[in-house]
């Protein structure tokens, strides 16, 4: 069924495409170029979607929507800009707009907001609210089309409490876009709490998300609020949530299915007042079946998607975040560099394996090391090379285990460039050793745990445990 719809754009090839496109859909379509002509067509046409640009000739067409809504409080306004950033996204949805489509849009991607602008019309609750006052210093930089949708998704989650799951590879910028939905929602004045579930030892997983009682285990001094508790009110991110233990996968869908938890050594329940953000580089369909992770728990968190596009298919950000980079590099003291067009031509040819995390500590180093104020291609190419090198020669047949693992270390910590790893480095390192030796071990006693156990010189439970903490794989299940 169709209905009466409103375009309003300076374009007039904008404005003549759509109109034919929706008036073949069924639609009774009328046109305005600016936001004079727009509120004189209001008073004439009476339309059921309006469809604005933002940048009009003579004023910005998200500062009317509050206006328009307070008039108009059933019609349904969908916005296009040609900005694309995530300010703008967040404004449309703010002020109250039904939904947002950045240029270039698809034709039936209009086509078909209006169609559910139309189907929601009679129970939609339009937003009010003022300019936004907050401005473009935000973590979230780009313009690309994959970056559209995160925006959009981010504008449509940032005011409720739908829990979210954030995808994407390692340095995309998952904790940012956390940050943003907290920072930009209704929980922003409460504690935001992140927590990488990498860094904490296993047998300390429980107590660090709820809590302990005096007591409750051995070192235990004193009552500990865990992380549900200090987040009581805001929100809590769980980094990294594809490396959670099993049991402790277990005891936080509980939480989310009881809304209620409790320390350890308490039989107290208390009221998880949380919102719920979870991220992973991880494909968590593949550890469900691995049976790795739990399926009932990635439902409940896998709500509302969010999946970050990964830097190589972000080629023009490259150039905007790079610019950003050293802007915040030089406010931190380092000398202020620019970019050669050509120098950001190298950097859009990178494939940047290590995504967003990768590009900043590149620009960092720049910034530090270049004696020029302009960076060139030749200048990239070198870093690039520098960082590309192992950090130490290789490790000779004769070296003993420190040497060889002294080298391994010495190239991890190179490989962050300026920066530190994430928390937890000695569980994690401590865990690649046991790995190896665990299974070589087992191989060599032809999968007996008892002749394993005794040539470790450890119990036979604690191999056990260790098999299963590790994940050593099917063939340590070979007889005793």
């Amino acid at each position: 069924m169709g209905g009466r719809v409103l375009v309003t754009d300076d374009d007039a090839a904008i404005r003549t495409v759509v109109r034919e496109a929706l008036r073949r859909a069924g639609h009774v379509v009328e046109t305005a170029a600016s936001v004079a002509e727009l509120r004189r067509q209001l008073r004439a046409f009476r339309p059921q979607v309006l469809v604005t640009d933002v940048v009009l000739p003579d004023g910005n067409g998200l500062d009317i929507v509050p206006e328009i809504a307070q008039a108009h409080p059933r019609m349904p306004v969908i916005v296009l800009s040609a900005q694309n950033t995530f300010t703008t996204a967040l404004r449309a949805t703010e002020q109250g707009a039904f939904d947002y489509l950045p240029k270039p849009f698809d034709l039936g991607e209009l086509a078909q907001a209006v169609e559910d602008a139309l189907a929601r019309s009679a129970a939609s609750a339009e937003e009010e609210g003022g300019p936004d006052s907050r401005g473009e210093d935000l973590p979230l930089i780009g313009r690309s089309p994959p970056m559209q949708e995160v925006y959009r998704t981010i504008a449509r989650v940032v005011s409720n409490d739908l829990t979210v799951l954030i995808l994407g590879e390692s340095g995309t910028g998952k904790e940012l876009v956390a940050r943003a939905i907290h920072d930009f929602g209704p929980r922003s004045r409460a504690p935001y709490v992140p927590v990488n579930m990498a860094a904490i030892p296993r047998e300390l997983i429980e107590s660090e998300l709820f809590g302990h009682e005096r007591g409750a285990f051995t070192g235990a001094a004193q009552r500990t609020a865990g992380r549900f508790e200090q987040a009581q009110g805001g929100t809590l991110f769980l980094d990294e949530i594809g490396d959670m233990p099993m049991e402790a996968q277990t005891r936080l869908l509980r939480v989310l299915q009881s809304g209620e938890f409790s320390p350890v050594g308490s039989a107290r329940a208390i009221r998880a007042d949380v919102r719920i953000i979870a991220a992973t580089h991880q494909d968590l369909p593949r550890l469900i079946a691995d049976n790795q992770f739990r399926e009932d728990l990635y439902y409940r968190l896998n709500v509302v998607p969010v999946r970050l596009p990964p830097l190589r298919e972000r080629g023009s950000d490259v150039g905007e975040l790079a610019r950003y980079f050293l802007d915040r590099a030089a406010a931190e003291g380092l000398p202020r560099k620019q970019l050669s067009p050509a120098a950001v031509a190298r950097l859009e040819e990178h494939s940047w394996p290590g995504n967003v995390r990768e590009l900043e500590n590149l620009m960092r180093r720049l910034a530090a090391l270049s004696r020029e104020g302009v960076v060139t291609p030749a200048m990239i190419e070198q870093q690039m090379t520098r960082e590309s090198q192992p950090a130490q020669p290789a490790v000779p047949d004769d070296a003993d285990l420190g040497e060889a693992i002294g080298q391994h270390l010495a190239r991890h910590f190179a490989s962050f460039g300026g920066a530190l790893p994430p928390d937890g480095l000695y569980d994690r390192i401590v865990a690649e050793v046991e790995r190896p030796l665990l299974r070589l071990t087992l191989a060599a006693v032809r999968g007996n745990q008892l002749k394993a156990a005794r040539l470790l010189g450890i119990n036979r439970n604690t191999l056990r445990k260790k098999l299963t903490d590790l994940g050593v794989g099917p063939a340590v299940r070979g007889s005793d």
